[in-house]
This record gives C-alpha cells, sequence and structure tokens, in this order.
C-alpha cells in the first residue's frame, strides 16, 4: 500500500480540486446571476465580489462540515486499498454529476452529488456496516451521519422557499411608501449580501472537498486519524475560488433569467436569504448546497410576490433533476468502485 499511496494520493488531489472546481463552477451561478439579471452589477464586479469572499469563507469557516463528511462512511481498520477506492470513486461520481447537469444548464447540489457517490462506493466496497447512517441516533434526539445529510438536503431548501416568501412579503409591505429614489440603497445593499452569499457559500462547500481529501490522507497512511491540516483547507479554498471565479454561464441564464423576472430587490432578499440559511447550516455542520438554497429562495420569492410569474415548468426540470441525482450518484459511486478496485489491487 505504501508503494501506491503517493501516486493515489496525487491522484486525489487532482479530484477533490477538480470536484472544488465545478462545485464553485455551479454554485457561482446561483450567487452571480441575481445581481447580473437585476442589473445592480456588471458581471466583472459581481464576480470579483463573490470570488473575493468565496475564499475567504473557508479559511474563516471551521471544519464542521468536513468532519460531517469524513464521518459518514467508517473507513478506520479497512484496508488501504479499499478506502482509497471509496474516496475516489466518490469524488469521480460527485464530478461526473456536476458536468452533466452544467451540460444541460440546470443547477444543481454538489452536496448530494458527493454525498450520494459516498454511499454507493461505501455500500459497494466496504458494505453496508460502513455508513454511518445515524438512526440509532436519531432515536435518542441526536442527529447525525446520513440522517445529518437528509436534514440538510430536504430543510435547506424548504428554509430558503419559506423564508424568500415571507421576507420579500415583509420587505415589500415596508417598502410600499417608499419613491424611487430608494433603489440607490438597494443596489448599495446589494454588494453587502452578495458578499455574505458568497462568504457562506465558501465556509460550507469548501469543507466537503476538506472532508474528502482528509479521509484519503487517512486511506493513505499520511494521518494516523482523520485531520483537516492547514494545507488542506487552503488548497480546497483556492479550488473553489478558481471555479466561482470562471463561473457556469449556462446555469446563470437558466437561474437568473429562466425562473423569474428578477429586480434589485429580489435580488438582495434572496442573497439575505439564502446566506443565513447556508451560514446557519454551517455552524451546526450540516452539509447544504448553495445553488438550492438560492434557487429554492427565489421560487419562495416570486411565489409571495407573483405566483403565476414564476416558470414553473423550469422549476419542475430542476428539481426533477435534483431527485434524480441521489440515485444517479449512488449507483456512479458503486460503477466507479469497481473499476477502481480492479486497478487498485
Amino acid at each position: 500500500m505504501l508503494g501506491d499511496a503517493p501516486f493515489i494520493l496525487l491522484i486525489g488531489v487532482a479530484l477533490v480540486m477538480a470536484y472544488d472546481f465545478t462545485n464553485g463552477f455551479q454554485d457561482a451561478a446561483s450567487m452571480i446571476s441575481m445581481p447580473i439579471a437585476s442589473k445592480s452589477m456588471t458581471p466583472r464586479m459581481a464576480i470579483c465580489f463573490v470570488t473575493l469572499f468565496t475564499f475567504i469563507g473557508p479559511l474563516l469557516g471551521g471544519v464542521a462540515v468536513a468532519s460531517t463528511v469524513g464521518e459518514l462512511i467508517k473507513i478506520a481498520g479497512v484496508t488501504g486499498h479499499a478506502a482509497q477506492t471509496v474516496t475516489l470513486a466518490t469524488l469521480a461520481s460527485a464530478i461526473v454529476y456536476n458536468l452533466i447537469t452544467w451540460k444541460f444548464g440546470l443547477p444543481n447540489s454538489s452536496t448530494s452529488s458527493l454525498a450520494s457517490g459516498l454511499i454507493g462506493s461505501g455500500l459497494f466496497v466496504i458494505g453496508d456496516a460502513s455508513v454511518h447512517w445515524g438512526i440509532a441516533e436519531l432515536r435518542h434526539g441526536e442527529i447525525t451521519g446520513f440522517m445529518k445529510i437528509i436534514v440538510g438536503m430536504v430543510f435547506s431548501p424548504l428554509s430558503g422557499l419559506i423564508v424568500g416568501l415571507f421576507l420579500i412579503r415583509a420587505i415589500n409591505k415596508l417598502l410600499s411608501r417608499v419613491t424611487i429614489k430608494a433603489t440607490p440603497i438597494l443596489v448599495f445593499s446589494q454588494y453587502f449580501s452578495v458578499s455574505w452569499l458568497a462568504f457562506s457559500h465558501g465556509t460550507n462547500d469548501a469543507q466537503k472537498g476538506m472532508g474528502m481529501l482528509a479521509m484519503l490522507l487517512f486511506a493513505c497512511g499520511v494521518y494516523p486519524s482523520f485531520t483537516v491540516p492547514w494545507w488542506v483547507i487552503f488548497l480546497c479554498a483556492t479550488s473553489i475560488t478558481l471555479g466561482t471565479l470562471c463561473g457556469g454561464w449556462k446555469i446563470i441564464k437558466t437561474v437568473g433569467f429562466g425562473l423569474y423576472r428578477i429586480k434589485v430587490i429580489h435580488s438582495v432578499t434572496d442573497q439575505m436569504s439564502s446566506a443565513g440559511v447556508v451560514l446557519a447550516s454551517s455552524l451546526v455542520g450540516v452539509p447544504v448546497s448553495t445553488t438550492q438554497v438560492a434557487t429554492a429562495t427565489l421560487m419562495g420569492i416570486g411565489a409571495g410576490e407573483r405566483p403565476g410569474h414564476v416558470k414553473w415548468g423550469m422549476a419542475s426540470a430542476i428539481f426533477v433533476g435534483w431527485l434524480l441525482n441521489i440515485p444517479f450518484c449512488i449507483m456512479m459511486g458503486a460503477c466507479f468502485s469497481a473499476i477502481l478496485a480492479k486497478i487498485l489491487t
């Protein structure tokens, strides 16, 4: 195993960087599309703000989410090749699904892709006993393991939708007697809200790559236990920032112009609501998808203001993509595991 470990680790680092890049590529759309569609920021300015605060987020956001990812599959006590196969197959399946959804211009949950691929590869390589389902702890009121990820998958977009719906109604009521002269204030507040959302995105999403790389370091024998060193944090922060800098322009078109006609007030409301949900999730170690939260929040904003103007057909297509995410990545995780198991043994 030790002879193979340096090469496998090199491949793993490249896959983590590719995953974080595609993650940032995907999530950039949900953050950049709002100010661009509302014409409150130029594309270049929006990208600069989002990129800067996406990079700062992982450096200050801790490793609670990374720990959640790292504890999902129990690799302690299994052979080195088995643990390495699980991590590499998981990353490959998540990258493939991110690229497929980007090709069709659909926003995707990189969190669901990664977690589902991890479940599929873990079940195939190690077995059901390796998965930390968290069911026993749930009976005692404790949310851990896969149950924590399920909570994030279900409740984060639902929370975004509800918060967006009620917040847009409250803001519209508050500003009902305000003249058009208030528009510059909303435009100025856009700089703060988009920065907050980008920071929240960085604190949560970059940690998933950190968790996978820390698992691989443990599997290759570099560290005696699951550890997230400073260079892993910096590497993942850089990779997701580069992905954000490039931006997924096909997805920007879908989110910014394909769901609802966005004005400045919608953009600010969406960013404030999404940032609050994502940052709160990061603090308790729940992995969530910034794309899912921001997209669901925009649907809530449209439903709270003008339900008939929301393009529910496009919303349905996005929702179907989210549903297919889990079974597809579970199967992909198992398929890549079967291939890698033959290569690494």
